[in-house]
């Protein structure tokens, strides 16, 4: 898989478990909105994933 497109990534802060999804690349990842705790990728949402 190509890892040079935007991808979607679920993020979350690790201090009140607030979750998000944002596409990378970025720069950083964003503050939490309701702490402003630094946030940190939880899962990497590829496409055809299968359970």
């Amino acid at each position: 898989m190509k890892r040079g497109r935007k991808e979607a990534v679920q993020i979350i802060c690790p201090k009140c478990r607030f979750t998000e999804i944002v596409y990378l690349p970025m720069d950083d990842l964003p503050l939490c909105p309701e702490c402003r705790t630094p946030m940190v990728i939880q899962e990497l949402l590829d496409e055809g994933k299968s359970y």
